[in-house]
């Protein structure tokens, strides 16, 4: 388990003081301009070194990212854009860091800004997030208000910060939509190339952030990186808020080390599963859009990108969903199919044919009402979704009901048997 001395997020729960004289008590804006006098080059080392990769769901290499950056001005400004919008499902992670611990992301902007040449960030607030975009602004508020950013700081990095409130489309979580709604366009996904760092917001170098990545740096380059880089495994280090929730005696945020058992994040942190771990059928490991995984496979793996995918699922963005013996599995899979359906932006014809084509076979299936010939017919589609669009939400769709067949086929057939039965007698 994760020692006290190595959280990163010591107001995840609220008890102290939000605002800047209590985050500057916990070590938030120490040092902050020693650490941007050290130079561009130095701080991208120190993310590189640290093996953080993203916190929002892909997993990509930070400090990579952030060095994609042009490193000379073409005359173009260079912007940093946070993802706040924590639209997938289970996942409730950033709204408490902008509720209880908003200075580490607004001393994060200006580091990671100053580390990528921009001087203005935006933040990107999920369209229900009221009450913490209203705690965000006053934080950045704090900070203006403590010559910490602005363009005359005492950081020596002239800086702004504004905050976009979104309109509550799952979609806008993707980077490219995200920064087509942040111009005042419809929300849907670009083509890439050109990726954000050459082509963004407005036509100028971007990059593009979960809240928690942006957040834990400051941290990071105050211990360093090999400090970082000493927890969790190999290519898979630090620390990470996992998002608890489902069939558990106490859901909860919480953060841990990477790579931590799955059963035991579960069991130390949740209260365990309700009836005990023998009730668990089945574990979402990293929000809606990644595929279940059966108690079997649970009892032993391990919260990690790497061992996630060896397993056929994967981390995403660390959103635990219990699922205990008394759950409809295939009924809670064909809820998944309906809300990918209905956040479908429509570009791409795979996502919007297929998802609406999935989740009709799925209420079907429910119910029985199918052949079983229907379920290798929906996995074919499901493949033929997978990778054949523009942005991830087809691969969002397609991924739980790969899971569900992948375990849970025989519930599937017996289901069909059972209609069958009744019909006939």
């Amino acid at each position: 388990m994760l020692e006290d001395k190595d959280r990163i997020f010591t107001n995840l729960y609220g008890h102290h003081d939000w605002r800047l004289a209590g985050a500057r008590a916990r070590g938030d804006w120490d040092g902050t301009s020693e650490i941007i006098a050290k130079g561009r080059d130095w701080i991208l080392d120190e993310m590189k070194k640290s093996g953080l990769r993203g916190r929002g769901g892909a997993g990509f290499p930070t400090g990579l990212k952030w060095s994609f950056m042009p490193k000379e001005s073409d005359g173009r400004p260079h912007y940093l854009v946070v993802n706040a919008d924590e639209s997938e499902p289970g996942t409730c992670k950033d709204r408490d860091i902008l509720r209880h611990d908003p200075h580490t992301l607004v001393e994060g902007c200006l580091i990671a800004g100053f580390a990528m040449g921009a001087h203005t960030a935006f933040i990107y607030v999920r369209g229900e997030f009221i009450r913490e975009r209203e705690r965000l602004q006053a934080a950045i508020d704090q900070a203006y208000d403590a010559k910490l950013i602005g363009k005359d700081n005492t950081n020596g990095w002239p800086f702004d910060l504004y905050v976009h409130h979104g309109a509550g489309a799952y979609i806008c979580g993707e980077e490219t939509a995200l920064i087509e709604s942040l111009e005042g366009k419809k929300g849907q996904p670009r083509l890439k190339p050109p990726f954000p760092a050459n082509v963004g917001v407005w036509g100028c170098p971007t990059t593009v952030n979960n809240v928690e990545s942006i957040a834990v740096a400051p941290t990071i380059l105050r211990r360093g990186g090999a400090w970082f880089a000493g927890l969790g495994r190999p290519n898979n280090t630090g620390t990470k808020v996992f998002c608890i929730s489902g069939h558990v005696n106490r859901p909860c945020n919480v953060e841990e080390e990477m790579g931590i058992p799955l059963k035991e994040l579960i069991e130390k942190h949740a209260g365990g599963v309700r009836g005990g771990w023998d009730n668990l059928l089945a574990i979402i490991p990293g929000g809606s859009s990644v595929p279940l995984i059966p108690k079997s496979i649970c009892d032993n793996v391990l919260m990690d990108f790497d061992s996630l995918r060896a397993v056929k699922s994967g981390l995403g963005t660390a959103a635990v969903i219990v699922m205990d013996k008394s759950t409809d599995v295939v009924k809670a899979i064909a809820r998944l199919s309906k809300f990918y359906k209905h956040e479908s932006c429509g570009q791409c014809t795979p996502c919007r044919e297929g998802t609406g084509w999935m989740w009709r076979v799925m209420e079907r299936l429910v119910q029985g009402k199918a052949e079983k010939s229907e379920i290798d017919m929906l996995l074919e589609v499901t493949y033929q979704v997978e990778g054949h669009t523009i942005c991830a939400l087809g691969d969002a769709a397609a991924w739980p009901i790969q899971g569900l067949i992948r375990h849970f086929r025989p519930e599937i057939e017996r289901r069909i048997d059972s209609y069958k039965s009744a019909r006939a007698a």
